[in-house]
């Protein structure tokens, strides 16, 4: 509830100052209480004065008198439509009569209220006024309760608006709009390309080949008691033919050198009986 709060001054001495007690700190003051004019205070003056008016507090706080007119209604659980306009206007002037004291202009609006209810008052206190035989004489409070009605639902949607929130109503959140296809929409992939990725793929594929080396083990001197076992029985034989092709470079290799060794050894004889005729094989020795 707001409230208003005048300070208050103390009363002036013969000399003009303010007639207040002041007191010297102490070893147990160490902060003032307050300072007046600059000056620390350390206890409270007895001889303090405060004006009546120094401490207004307004319980309640009204737009208008319509405002406050609802009030007092919905604080008794009067029947709006049904108003005891006595009760009413009594509370009603003396909210009117604490408003006069302080803010006239304010009050200006609150008397023509006054005198509206009084009105009413008067014209519910003498007899009604004469209508046709098929109509019903009027209730001076129907217009009142109407604008009391329409306030009332006014006074409710604003407290809906305000309880809704800030967002959308006082600022917006700033958006950008972005387009987007229903359906997505997929390259168009056209047969010379499909065969350029696969050639590319296969390109890098080739260029991380590995080539593994195995050494195959082959003994010269195995093959050079091959060479003599086959020798044997024979008076020679063919040089192509101690070879076995199928075998492959490195037994071939091997075969040559076993009978480079044995003709080193001289235990072999590689004959050839004219230039460009067949070379032979033969043992040097005879066996027993």
């Amino acid at each position: 509830m707001p409230a208003a709060i005048a300070p208050a001054l103390p009363p002036a001495g013969p000399s003009g100052q303010p007639a207040a007690t002041l007191d010297l700190p102490g070893p147990a003051d160490p902060a003032p209480l307050a300072r007046l004019y600059g000056e620390p205070m350390f206890a409270i003056p007895q001889d303090l004065y405060i004006p009546p008016d120094a401490l207004q507090v307004f319980l309640d706080a009204f737009e208008g008198p319509l405002d406050l007119l609802l009030y007092l209604i919905r604080r008794q659980n009067f029947n709006i439509l049904d108003i005891p306009m006595a009760v009413l206007t009594r509370q009603y002037l003396v909210y009117v009569d604490e408003i006069r004291t302080t803010n006239l202009e304010l009050a200006a609006e609150y008397l023509l209220m006054a005198a509206m209810l009084i009105e009413i008052k008067s014209r519910l206190l003498l007899p009604p006024r004469k209508a046709a035989a098929d109509q019903e004489a009027g209730d001076p409070r129907a217009e009142l309760v109407r604008r009391l009605l329409d306030y009332e639902q006014i006074k409710l949607a604003a407290q809906r608006l305000g309880a809704m929130p800030r967002e959308g109503r006082d600022f917006l959140v700033a958006q950008a709009p972005v387009a987007h296809d229903a359906a997505p929409r997929l390259p168009e992939v056209t047969l010379g390309e499909l065969q350029d990725a696969w050639q590319a793929v296969a390109r890098r594929a080739r260029l991380v080949q590995h080539h593994v080396i195995r050494r195959e083990e082959l003994s010269v001197r195995e093959h050079m008691a091959s060479v003599l076992r086959r020798l044997q029985g024979r008076s020679f034989l063919a040089f192509d033919e101690l070879f076995d092709t199928a075998g492959g470079m490195p037994l071939l290799v091997v075969t040559f050198i076993a009978l480079l060794e044995l003709a080193k050894e001289c235990l072999l004889e590689i004959t050839q009986a004219e230039s460009f005729a067949p070379i032979y094989i033969r043992l040097a020795y005879t066996p027993a």
